[in-house]
């Protein structure tokens, strides 16, 4: 378990920084403890959030190729980071999904 903590294994598997901004992004149940751990090891400014689909997609419009994202993704992170795709209401997911 411990060679698995985040805070041991991460920051050896790190990039450079890049000429532009680093902004880390991520989903999963280890999704905070993977964050917590870059951003101990970060030498350099750092942005980002984790678990919010919307917010993350915002965050990341307009980067350059100068800029670094880090995706951090674990178990859960496709159950935890939905967006569904605009039009169908919730509505109309449910008569989709209606048992008869």
């Amino acid at each position: 378990m411990a060679a698995a903590d985040p805070a041991v294994s991460l920051a050896r598997h790190l990039p450079e920084p890049p000429r532009g901004r680093t902004v880390v992004v991520g989903a999963g149940k280890a999704a905070a403890s993977m964050a917590r751990a870059v951003e101990a090891a970060w030498h350099g400014d750092i942005s980002g959030l984790v678990v919010a689909a919307r917010r993350i997609l915002d965050l990341v419009a307009g980067l350059t190729p100068d800029d670094l994202v880090l995706c951090l993704i674990s178990g859960g992170g496709s159950a935890l980071l939905p967006l569904p795709a605009p039009g169908p209401t919730l509505s109309d997911e449910q008569a989709v999904n209606l048992i008869v």
